[in-house]
């Protein structure tokens, strides 16, 4: 790993959508400058198929995406925490160090078609990189 590469946690409530798309498209985006991560506050079971799907119409990677909970990254070394949804940004737990916050809400697009995945994955890369690059100077 690259000793500047900086850590960014996509936090959700589901980790099954949202902070899954911050997730690749952070490390496609950015790579090399920033590892993103996701976890949530409370998991799904499984990543959103309509997520999965409109990343890969995107060429991005989602083989390593899986849900997870917040607390299975606490011992991250986490230099900025995204909150991209209110839920997630009211229920997020302390870490064991002081971490930079931000918070961008996205739509949740479960249920939807998948024509609104792919506009909520194009929101989340339209605002989000921009968003981490200036709250980490990268």
């Amino acid at each position: 790993m690259m000793p500047n590469l900086k850590t960014v946690l996509v936090l959700c409530t589901g980790n099954s959508c949202r902070s899954q798309m911050g997730e690749a498209i952070l490390n496609h985006d950015l790579a090399g400058l920033v590892r993103g991560i996701s976890a949530g506050t409370d998991p799904q079971p499984k990543v959103a198929d309509g997520a999965i799907a409109a990343l890969k119409l995107a060429g991005l990677p989602t083989e390593t995406l899986m849900p997870k909970r917040v607390e299975a990254v606490m011992t991250e070394d986490i230099d900025l925490i995204v909150s991209v949804c209110d839920n997630a940004k009211e229920t997020c737990p302390v870490f064991p160090r002081p971490v930079k916050r931000i918070h961008l809400a996205f739509h949740d697009p479960h249920g939807e078609p998948l024509e609104r995945f792919i506009a909520v994955r194009d929101d989340i890369r339209a605002r989000l990189v921009p968003a981490v690059r200036e709250a980490l100077g990268v």
